[in-house]
């Protein structure tokens, strides 16, 4: 299997930990379902992951 070396700022290490932590999984595990996320082609795939991320749209609140 090959490896891959990233190198993180202190910054980006402390944001990794808790974006895993969030997740439930460990850090190797998350990055890992990084790289298998499917990329987005074009901006109508960016709306619809961002619809699909929103939640219940009954609990928003309309200004």
């Amino acid at each position: 299997m090959p490896i891959l070396t990233v190198r993180l700022t202190d910054e980006e290490k402390r944001i990794l930990e808790e974006r895993s932590r969030k997740a439930g999984v460990k850090k190797a595990a998350f990055v890992r379902q990084l790289i298998r996320e499917t990329p987005f082609e074009s901006s109508m795939d960016v709306l619809a992951d961002l619809e699909k991320r929103m939640g219940d749209k009954r609990l928003r609140i309309d200004k």
